[in-house]
């Protein structure tokens, strides 16, 4: 039994990273490939929905878990919430991101759908940008099932969620982090973000720097949602093992307007997201010009 098990769940991985880089929940296949000739490109490309998979939860619900494909190396993109970024579901907002990064991204939301959600119902995703309109769509079609050694497995290839331990032990845990989860600030000033990651000592660092693994827990800030532009200083923290992690930075906004902000932990092998919402008030001088 034990033997069979194991053999079952092999299978589903590697049926389930292949799939989901190919095709996963109906996504146009050229969504995850390379155009022809290999050729890549700095920018001028679009942006297309992931399905990544789903994921029972303990209280019967399940997570629809999506993320993105940047066919651009370089460019990042804007798609703010709306007819050209949403889902068909509620008013359309899900959660979903509105700043898109270069490259292939993982497991960048999640979605949770009812107890009762039917089995064949699809989950759709619509994003258009660049003249071009993409598909995602999710449904709980078995094989696409994952738990958090698959996620973890899966994203090895998102440089944001560093986890480049290909072999990730199931007595592991994501990192838990804690902090504000709001704050106000004026233009011209800037936000001072804080966050603690506090890690479960695993995987334990190693000899080297282990081909370049995090060896501890480290804290990545991203631009997620938001009208304008955003810088951070810094955006990525040192790592640190055997103690809580504080991490802090300085965000400076190009616009007012509301944002969210991402603390990503990892500690080489998990990961685990923390999300602050920023709302940005016009500075003085720009409410008397209005």
């Amino acid at each position: 039994m034990i033997k069979t098990a194991l053999t079952r769940h092999c299978c589903r991985v590697a049926f389930c990273a292949t799939l989901l880089f190919f095709a996963v929940g109906g996504l146009r296949l050229n969504a995850q490939i390379q155009y022809p000739g290999g050729t890549q490109y700095l920018k001028g490309q679009d942006v297309s929905p992931t399905f990544d998979g789903w994921e029972g939860n303990a209280d019967g619900t399940y997570s629809f878990y999506f993320g993105y494909l940047n066919r651009n190396s370089q460019e990042e993109l804007d798609v703010p919430i709306g007819p050209e970024n949403k889902f068909d579901l509620g008013d359309g907002d899900q959660g979903q991101p509105t700043h898109f990064y270069p490259g292939r991204r993982w497991f960048v939301f999640k979605v949770v759908v009812p107890k009762d959600w039917p089995k064949d119902k699809r989950l759709v995703w619509t994003l258009t940008n660049r003249g071009r309109t993409n598909l995602s769509k999710g449904w709980l079609q078995p094989e696409w099932e994952i738990d958090q050694l698959l996620i973890s497995k899966n994203a090895i290839s998102d440089p944001f969620l560093r986890t480049s331990n290909s072999n990730p032990s199931p007595d592991n845990r994501a990192p838990v982090i804690t902090g504000v989860a709001t704050q106000t600030i004026t233009l011209p000033a800037a936000a001072a973000l804080k966050v603690t990651a506090t890690d479960d000592g695993l995987p334990k660092p190693g000899p080297g720097d282990r081909g370049g693994r995090v060896q501890g827990v480290q804290v990545r800030w991203i631009f997620f949602r938001g009208p304008g532009k955003v810088q951070f200083d810094p955006d990525l923290s040192p790592a640190v093992y055997g103690k809580p992690l504080t991490s802090e930075t300085k965000v400076n906004f190009s616009a007012p307007g509301k944002y969210r902000i991402r603390a990503i932990a990892t500690d080489g092998a998990m990961f685990s997201t923390y999300d602050v919402d920023v709302t940005v008030n016009p500075g003085a001088s720009a409410e008397k010009a209005h």
